[in-house]
């Protein structure tokens, strides 16, 4: 009796292990309230108010790394309020060694990875899938990410408005935000329940403490692990028209002509149709960036990609992407007010819709533009939606549409995104499709079709991945992106990710990659367009932070007609196969100086190449930090050879978080030409921005440094909210 009673506890010990092994990303409390309050609170960081006193606080915070599952070495606690226009989350950062605490930036947008730093992330609408994350460090710098997919997708470039400020004593740091519920989008309901999480990173220690999902299958931005904050109410009826005017004016100077006098004025209005829904209407707006893209040289036969800057379009473009992956886009919003050249074409207006209304998101977006020398005005619309199904997953559709004069095209299609992050308990699994077609009117061949499949299994121990891309010969997505047309991919990434417990106590985990492979094949006639592969038979991060990499790469091309790779040199026609050796090395991000090393040598079509890259970035104090790249790139090739040279630097410098700007400077020996941009941002409040610009080219060719033109802007965006 006494042993089949020891059978028994010992299963119910064994159940119990396992059971909290599976649900161990989950602690108690895991439901923080907030409290009412009838005067707003004094936004200075001191946290010292009575209010905060009387807020119920959470602290039961869990290491994801060093060690998952261990008690936080420092403590954290947090506490939320709110009034009749803001949410308010108090944050108390206790900290043993206060002098070690590593804040090294303040500008808007900073990099989280190298400071301490805290982050909210909140679903306000409750669907385990979107959410918004805010970010500071003790010197109350601001970074914040539209997160939508359960943290599948991110708009990085997404500026909400809202403000934060922090303190710092002997106990540690302390920081207060206050994020208004105009900023937020929630459903209706007397009484909320939305889904929030917190993190903590202390750098120096590399440690990073969540409150929720602390599994390291996780991380804060799968808002389905997160916890729940409840007691608001009363925010049914929230409303908000908001103003945004824009003025800018300058001067441009060119070589050999005379200096022209610019300026605009235009802006965008936008109403809340309902609390989940808004309605941006644009007049004449302004598409001007103030920072440059970065020069790429192509040594390759497709496409380069170059990300979206525009604030216009930045705000909202996570409604808008579509499940054909990154190199087949049916919609890239840099075909919209941008000439082939890059030259800016106006707006006369345009409006746009996003949100979320009930399971339902949706984006549609329609902008004209004027006509401009050879361009006729044309029409620009796209329309997305996508409904919520299972606990995570959607279904969805897109139309884009582009009309002009004689001129139509179309793309329309639709996906499927199936996502869990509880998988056997803690692991992540997703799978999906989309199809798209594209019809346009002039052509011979008026339609195509773009399909893609997908399968993922991103787990710390073991990652795979299998994709399979298909763009039919006739795809034609004119508002879209095509790095290359006409063919199949087939795409496979296994690795294995172990950490060594023993002997070993330096590695915090190993990376061996074990495949991985892009295959790609003609559409037409079935044959071989290239080939990339790469093994790892050694990859590693260690426990202070350093990286390091070592791959064996098989690739090869075949060119269908001779190349022109670089000035007259010329690739015969013919298929090539060719292997490189790679090694990658970064040290800890968390330092002052910290350098990132690239090298990569082998064969090259018929030849041989060598490319070393270099990083250093030094951080001089909170206010100033250095960044310089380089890239050099020897081609030995029987038709020729050559050197590539690209450097770049940037200095960042931040007199506190609303002033802010960057120097930063470009070459390459291609173009021979030097790209410079200064840019200083004010941010006299929140959602307001004054920028002063100027960009600079210089003609470098023969050693010589002429200045080809020079461009000065004043730009001011005012934020009103009725």
């Amino acid at each position: 009796m006494f042993n089949r009673f020891k059978v028994v506890i010992s299963f119910e010990v064994f159940f119990l292990f396992i059971v909290v092994q599976v649900f161990a990303q989950h602690s108690q409390p895991d439901t923080i309230h907030a409290l009412p309050i009838s005067q707003p609170v004094k936004l200075d960081g001191n946290l010292n108010e009575e209010v905060w006193q009387q807020a119920k606080k959470i602290s039961n915070f869990t290491q994801r790394e060093l060690h998952e599952g261990q008690p936080a070495t420092e403590r954290t606690e947090v506490a939320v309020l709110y009034d009749t226009k803001n949410l308010y989350v108090g944050v108390w950062c206790y900290d043993n060694q206060p002098d070690k605490i590593i804040a090294s930036q303040m500008k808007r947008d900073f990099n989280p990875g190298t400071d301490d730093n805290f982050q909210i992330i909140i679903d306000t609408y409750g669907d385990k899938r979107n959410g918004y994350l805010f970010i500071t460090n003790p010197n109350a710098a601001r970074t914040d990410v539209l997160v939508s997919q359960n943290g599948q997708s991110n708009n990085t470039s997404w500026d909400g408005v809202w403000n934060v400020k922090t303190t710092r004593t002997a106990q540690g740091w302390f920081a207060e935000f206050e994020i208004p519920f105009s900023t937020l989008r929630f459903t209706k309901g007397k009484k909320q329940v939305w889904g929030i999480n917190f993190e903590r990173n202390i750098r120096r220690k590399r440690e990073q403490d969540d409150w929720q999902g602390w599994s390291r299958n996780s991380d804060i931005r799968q808002v389905s692990n997160a916890g729940f904050l409840v007691g608001i109410s009363g925010k049914s009826k929230t409303s908000l028209i908001e103003i945004k005017p824009y003025g800018i004016t300058g001067l441009e100077m060119k070589k050999g002509e005379n200096p022209q006098f610019k300026w605009n004025v235009g802006g965008d209005v936008n109403y809340l149709i309902s609390p989940t829904l808004k309605l941006n209407l644009t007049i004449n707006t302004d598409f001007a960036q103030v920072e440059s893209d970065q020069m790429q040289v192509n040594l390759t036969r497709f496409s380069l990609y170059y990300p979206e800057k525009r604030e216009f379009f930045l705000e909202g473009k996570n409604y808008f992407n579509f499940g054909l992956g990154h190199s087949t886009q049916p919609f890239y919003s840099r075909r919209i007010g941008l000439a082939p050249d890059n030259s800016i074409v106006p707006i006369i207006a345009g409006a746009r819709v996003m949100g979320k209304t009930g399971n339902t998101s949706i984006g549609a977006m329609s902008i004209e533009t004027a006509r401009k020398d050879t361009l006729e005005a044309t029409n620009y619309s796209v329309v997305r939606v996508k409904q919520d199904i299972f606990k995570e997953s959607s279904v969805g559709m897109i139309a884009v549409s582009k009309l002009e004069p004689g001129h139509q095209n179309f793309v329309y299609g639709a996906d499927f995104n199936y996502f869990n992050s509880h998988f056997k308990g803690n692991k992540n699994i997703a799978f999906g499709g989309a199809l798209a077609q594209s019809y346009t009117s002039d052509r011979t061949q008026k339609t195509g079709l773009a399909s893609r499949l997908f399968f993922d299994y991103p787990n710390d121990f073991i990652e795979f991945s299998a994709v399979w891309d298909r763009s039919g010969e006739g795809f034609n997505p004119e508002v879209g992106y095509q790095r290359r047309r006409a063919y199949q991919m087939y795409n496979a990434d296994f690795r294995i990710k172990p950490r060594p417990k023993k002997h070993l106590h330096f590695i915090q985990q190993f990376v061996f990659k074990l495949f991985d492979f892009n295959w790609y094949v003609d559409d037409v006639t079935h044959k071989l367009q290239s080939f990339w592969s790469e093994f790892r038979p050694l990859g590693f991060t260690t426990r202070s932070g350093e990286y390091f990499e070592f791959n064996i790469q098989r690739k090869a091309e075949n060119l269908t007609e001779d190349f022109n790779i670089y000035d007259n040199i010329i690739i015969p026609q013919g298929e090539y196969w060719f292997t490189d050796w790679e090694l990658q090395f970064a040290t800890y991000r968390g330092r002052k100086v910290y350098a990132e090393f690239f090298s990569n040598w082998g064969g090259f079509y018929d030849g041989n190449r060598t490319v070393l890259s270099g990083s250093l970035n030094w951080q001089i104090s909170k206010h100033i930090r250095l960044n310089t790249n380089y890239t050099h790139q020897n081609i030995f090739l029987p038709g020729g050879d050559f050197v590539v040279h690209e450097l770049s630097s940037r200095v960042d410098f931040a007199v506190n978080p609303d002033l802010f700007g960057s120097v930063f400077a470009q070459w390459n020996n291609e173009q021979e030409e030097m790209l410079m941009n200064f840019r200083v941002n004010w941010i006299p409040k929140p959602g307001t921005n004054l920028y002063f610009v100027v960009n600079q080219g210089y003609d470098t060719q023969q050693h010589k440094f002429d200045t080809k033109y020079t461009t000065v802007q004043v730009k001011l965006i005012w934020r009103f909210v009725m």
